[in-house]
């Protein structure tokens, strides 16, 4: 049996070769009580909770990731390296940077801006300002949805390094210069790992809040609510 990592105390074998993987580690465990069958928990370790299961018959896992790039930067890379994960999705929540999205949209990530440099130090690259998920992945995603009659919307998401900035309208400037239409803060450092390790990833958000009309769901419903991304990737399974 491999040795758990720091962060992970699984056993190898103990994960699927997909995992879903939200933010919160509360909305892991909503998704392996309400959608998993015979779900055993893999990880405690910091609290940040892992569980497999079986879904319409088929093995998947779901973790939580925390928040940020250097936190799913370490779940993403000991998953791929250490447990031979092939594909993470991650299912997050996200703040629109234009009117034309609305609260509870579906959107899928066609790939990440950053002005963050974790690709660059992470494995010496040059310096840029995208990665980019897997196509089959995110064409898989788009034929899940369609299947179940999911809207989606797709686009460049901004991976923002920080939270709170001290010029609430940088967003204005990220819309209009890079095309990003939402933020979230994680998916540049998962798609650069996927990119590195030679493996898959993509993500789904659902929109949280808006930038532009400040319109906001609250911690509970952000945990609870946003089924319909959570079903389209479970559909991946």
């Amino acid at each position: 049996m491999a040795t758990p990592t720091p962060h992970i105390e699984a056993k190898k074998g103990d994960i699927a070769k997909t995992v879903l993987m939200p933010g919160d580690p509360l909305r892991a465990k909503f998704i392996a009580d309400t959608y998993l069958e015979d779900v055993k928990r893999f990880n405690t370790v910091r609290n940040m909770f892992g569980y497999t299961g079986t879904y319409k018959g088929q093995l998947i896992s779901v973790m939580g990731s925390g928040m940020g790039m250097p936190s799913i930067g370490i779940y993403s890379y000991e998953l791929y390296t250490f447990y031979d994960v092939d594909n993470i999705i991650r299912v997050g929540s996200c703040g629109a940077y234009t009117d034309t999205i609305d609260l509870y949209d579906v959107l899928l990530a066609s790939s990440a801006y950053s002005e963050s440099s974790y690709a660059s130090v992470q494995s010496k690259q040059d310096l840029k300002p995208y990665t980019y998920p897997s196509k089959h992945l995110n064409q898989a995603i788009k034929e899940a949805a369609q299947r179940l009659n999911i809207p989606i919307k797709e686009g460049i998401i901004h991976s923002s390094y920080v939270f709170y900035r001290e010029n609430f309208d940088d967003y204005k400037t990220i819309f209009q210069d890079y095309g990003a239409i939402a933020v979230e803060m994680e998916s540049f450092a998962l798609f650069h790992n996927a990119h590195i390790t030679g493996k898959h990833a993509a993500c789904i958000l659902t929109v949280s809040d808006s930038l532009v009309t400040k319109e906001a769901t609250s911690s509970e419903e952000r945990q609870n609510a946003f089924t319909k991304m959570m079903e389209i990737a479970l559909a991946l399974a």
